[in-house]
């Protein structure tokens, strides 16, 4: 007979406990301990137990057929996708709650059912959150009511099972959400780790054996990271991030894993009254409310992936009336600010230490790439002297410790994305053949000038009779 026990399973992390504790010992969260009832069958796996079956093996240079991608007609979804859906596949998107998830996925359900993509495919919409009502509320304020999506209300991974494993089931499953489902044979709640991972792992397995595509929605946690079990992320083969802020109107698909495309590749969407609209340059729409000749102000001509993407950085620098001054950073690694403002007093002598500093990457877009250290290191000396950056000028490189400018990849596709867009000059760590002054890359016609060391782009933007700079000796 099945002997019952039970377990201590943290809903944060999800490490296993024997007893219940009111803090997690491995990642520190307070009251995530939640019981769980196993069931222990005795015994282990015999090599010729009931239902075991040999597996075949293949060669590693035999070829199978190519499968054919399911392109939605969405030019940043399909981007963010590698191309399109992939029969057999498991997507997982996650965002903020009322981001816009459910509304991006009803489009692309729309698009791929309605015939007006390259390869219209038969969609099931299941929501565990709404009513049908609901979702055809949605959908008629969007435009979408006429589209041939096939509605469905439900919560048990074991009704969902039954209805989709069919051979004429539909192309594409959208299941919103992933932490509504319930599994009858787990004692444990709706959202736990061991519900999560169970019915995740249970859709999957009907995906790949029945070849539709299967798009999760995923909650997220108030620390921005997706809720429920590690593993959730490696069971699936793609994961989407729907990001972007309230106070702006665009929104941005990150994509953060994909087995069948590139990665860090992302997509923007601009939220209006009738949906999610695509941004086909998003660099217009990030720089559409710069204002020239401002101090503490530098555009940055970074690259997501695939595309390049010209932003602007501002920055503010004030005196503090604290013995400790504030560091607040929006859209960037504090911790890089950190070691730009050590940089900028030890190699440079540019005194911010007692002054309080902000730095923001204007609209809302989050940027991680080093290429960036360049750009925000002008800004801040824009700020602290207030000498404004040339006007057209756009700014990347990395920085190093001892002040040194560090080269960066695609500079050519950046500068292309920075010429079609107006501006004249910029400012870049130098290339491999070193350089100094102006140059011209062929075939660019933006004046480029190499900056070797960050003293180079102190003195460029220091007023001689500013305060804010004092006497120290080169660093070269």
């Amino acid at each position: 007979m099945a002997k019952v026990q039970s377990r201590y399973v943290c809903q944060g992390c999800g490490a296993v406990a024997a007893k219940w504790s009111g803090r997690c010992e491995s990642c520190g969260a307070w009251n995530s301990m939640t019981e769980e009832v196993l069931e222990k069958t005795p015994g282990g796996l015999s090599a010729r137990g009931k239902g075991s079956q040999k597996l075949t093996f293949v060669d590693l240079h035999s070829q199978s057929e190519p499968q054919p991608r399911m392109v939605c007609g969405l030019a940043e979804f399909d981007r963010v996708t590698g191309g399109g859906l992939v029969p057999g596949s498991a997507v997982l998107v996650a965002g903020d709650p009322g981001i816009g998830k459910s509304t991006l996925l009803l489009q692309v359900a729309a698009r791929l059912a309605g015939g007006s993509s390259q390869t219209s495919a038969t969609c099931a919409y299941i929501s565990g959150e709404e009513s049908i009502d609901q979702v055809r509320l949605r959908a008629r304020r969007m435009g979408l009511a006429q589209a041939p999506v096939q509605l469905a209300t439900a919560t048990s991974v074991r009704d969902m099972v039954a209805s989709l494993d069919q051979p004429q089931g539909p192309s594409v499953v959208i299941v919103d959400s992933v932490q509504t489902l319930y599994i009858d044979s787990l004692e444990s709640a709706p959202g736990t780790v061991s519900q999560v991972r169970a019915a995740a792992q249970e859709l999957i397995r009907l995906a790949k054996k029945r070849g539709f595509s299967l798009i999760l929605v995923g909650h997220v946690t108030k620390e921005g990271q997706i809720a429920g079990p590690k593993v959730l992320e490696h069971m699936v083969d793609t994961v989407l991030t729907f990001e972007g802020d309230r106070g702006h109107h665009f929104r941005i698909l990150r994509a953060s894993k994909n087995r069948f495309g590139p990665t860090d590749e992302i997509g923007v969407f601009e939220m209006t009254d009738r949906g999610l609209e695509e941004v086909a340059n998003p660099s217009a729409l990030f720089l559409a409310e710069r204002r020239g000749n401002v101090a503490g102000a530098a555009v940055f001509a970074g690259l997501e992936g695939t595309r390049p993407l010209l932003v602007e950085i501002q920055a503010l620098v004030s005196a503090s009336p604290q013995a400790t001054p504030r560091r607040a950073v929006v859209g960037w690694d504090s911790s890089r600010l950190a070691m730009v403002l050590a940089v900028l007093e030890a190699r440079c002598g540019l005194a911010l230490a007692g002054q309080e500093v902000y730095l923001n990457v204007a609209g809302g877009l989050r940027i991680g790439e080093p290429a960036a250290d360049l750009a925000v290191a002008a800004a801040l000396v824009s700020a602290a002297t207030g000498q404004e950056v040339p006007e057209e000028t756009v700014i990347f490189g990395e920085i190093g410790l001892s002040g040194e400018i560090r080269p960066v990849s695609q500079v050519e596709l950046r500068l292309k994305e920075a010429e079609k867009l107006g501006f004249s000059r910029a400012w870049v760590a130098p290339r491999a053949k070193k350089g100094a002054g102006k140059a011209r890359l062929e075939g660019n016609g933006l004046a480029v000038e190499e900056i070797s060391h960050l003293q180079d782009l102190v003195g460029r933007l220091a007023k001689p009779q500013s305060r804010s700079l004092r006497a120290q000796p080169s660093a070269h």
